[in-house]
C-alpha cells in the first residue's frame, strides 16, 4: 500500500463467501493518504504524466507509472463533462468574454493555444464561469460556436456583453443574441490607448484618461451603440 510515509504492507481480512467489504482500505485499493490527491492536483495545474511521476518519486519516494497516473486522473473526467454541459441560467445581466493565450507542449514541440473564457453575472449579482474552451487561436468564428453552445445550454438572453476589439466579435454575439448590447472592455480600451503614448508621458496621460472614464454619462442612449 502506497502512503505519504512510504510503502506499507497490510494483511487483508477475508471471509469464505467474499462478502466482507473493508471500509478504511477498500478492495483493490493501492494508495492510501494524499498521493492520489496530489496527482489530481498536479494534473489540474497542467503537469504532464512524466512530470507528475518524477514529482511523486522525489517527494514521497514512491514509484508510480504513467498508466496509473492516467487511471487516477481519468476518474475526474465524468465530473468535468458534467460541469461543461450543465444547464445555465435563462438570463444573465452581463457576460465577460476574453481569451488567454499560452504555450503548451504538443508532440514534442511548443505550440500556442487560446483558452476562451465566458464569465456571467446573473440577475442576483452572482458570478459564474459559464465555460472554458480551448482553440488554436482567438477568432470570431470560434466565439460564434461558444455563443451557440451557451444558448443551447439554456441561456435565452444576455443584457450586456463586455468584450475586446477582436474583428467580428460583436457580430458573432448579435448573430445569436440580437438584442444584446456589446460593450468594449474598458481595460482593453485603456491598454490600446497607452500603446501609443511615450513612457515619460504615461503618468500624466493616465491622470487625464481617468477623468474621462469617471465622467457621468447623460446622453440617455444605450451603451455601446455610439
Amino acid at each position: 500500500m502506497r502512503s505519504e510515509h512510504g510503502d506499507v504492507t497490510i494483511k487483508i481480512p477475508r471471509d469464505r463467501k467474499g462478502e466482507f467489504e473493508p471500509q478504511v482500505v477498500k478492495k483493490y485499493q493501492k494508495d492510501l493518504g494524499s498521493i492520489e490527491h496530489q496527482i489530481i492536483t498536479l494534473y489540474a495545474k497542467g503537469m504532464s504524466n512524466r512530470e507528475i511521476e518524477d514529482f511523486i518519486k522525489n517527494m514521497y519516494g514512491a514509484e508510480v507509472s504513467p498508466s496509473l497516473i492516467s487511471r487516477i486522473t481519468d476518474r475526474i473526467l465524468p465530473e468535468i463533462r458534467e460541469w461543461q454541459n450543465r444547464p445555465l441560467k435563462r438570463l444573465y445581466a452581463m457576460v465577460f468574454m476574453d481569451a488567454i493565450h499560452y504555450h503548451v507542449r504538443k508532440e514534442g514541440s511548443v505550440v500556442n493555444k487560446a483558452v476562451y473564457i465566458a464569465i456571467g453575472i446573473d440577475m442576483s449579482g452572482c458570478k459564474d464561469v459559464l465555460g472554458l474552451y480551448i482553440g488554436e487561436a482567438e477568432t470570431s468564428k470560434f466565439w460564434l460556436s461558444v455563443m451557440n453552445e451557451i444558448k443551447n445550454r439554456g441561456t435565452e438572453d444576455i443584457l450586456i456583453c463586455s468584450v475586446d476589439g477582436l474583428n467580428g466579435f460583436s457580430q458573432a454575439i448579435t448573430a445569436v443574441y440580437p438584442q444584446t448590447i456589446v460593450q468594449r472592455c474598458i481595460v482593453h480600451q485603456i491598454r490600446n490607448s497607452t500603446r501609443y503614448v511615450s513612457y515619460k508621458d504615461i503618468r500624466e496621460f493616465m491622470k487625464d484618461l481617468k477623468s474621462v472614464y469617471q465622467a457621468a454619462s447623460n446622453h440617455g442612449e444605450r451603451i455601446g451603440q455610439n
